[in-house]
């Protein structure tokens, strides 16, 4: 399926809203619900079995998903702002938690993503973080960005979950 062209349409979750979804261990989609279809502006047929990350906005920098799959595939929950490309090319922010799925033996048999409605002041900070973290990617790769994050959380003396968390509120 051929990537959309990012416009500048802003699409917005209602304060109550929640975006819901599931994928197996390689992150192709097995659930997820009508917010999502509407918002990604794609089918259900469209997305189950497609790859999450066919909502990947390219103003996205890598070293998040990275910080991402390494702390859902240790079985640790993580919080992120997430500018997210919907199939007419519009986008839309969300605050979103991510979390292995477990079977009973404590395997991971998947992963679940909640995303809600995010705070403006997170779309701000992350936004104009983000740029620049994909700024430094184009020419040092993630190992540049990353040692921006974690210079720029060593200077504000927080951890990478309570700079999110403060951002939403």
């Amino acid at each position: 399926m051929k990537r959309p062209q990012p416009t500048n349409d802003r699409y917005d979750l209602k304060p109550n809203d929640f975006i819901v979804s599931k994928t197996d261990l390689k992150g192709k989609i097995t659930y997820c619900n009508q917010i999502f279809m509407q918002l990604a502006k794609y089918s259900e047929e469209e997305l189950i079995g497609a790859p999450h990350n066919i909502i990947r906005h390219p103003d996205m920098p890598r070293i998040v998903f990275k910080l991402l799959w390494d702390r859902i595939k240790n079985k640790e929950e993580i919080f992120a702002f997430v500018k997210n490309l919907s199939k007419d090319g519009g986008y839309y922010w969300v605050y979103a938690n991510v979390t292995a799925s477990l079977d009973k033996n404590g395997n991971i048999v998947g992963y679940y993503s909640v995303r809600r409605k995010p705070s403006e002041e997170g779309i701000k900070v992350c936004g104009d973080l983000y740029a620049k973290m994909l700024e430094l990617e184009k020419s040092g790769g993630m190992e540049a960005s990353g040692k921006f994050l974690n210079d720029l959380l060593k200077e504000k003396g927080v951890s990478y979950d309570e700079l999110i968390a403060s951002l939403q509120g």
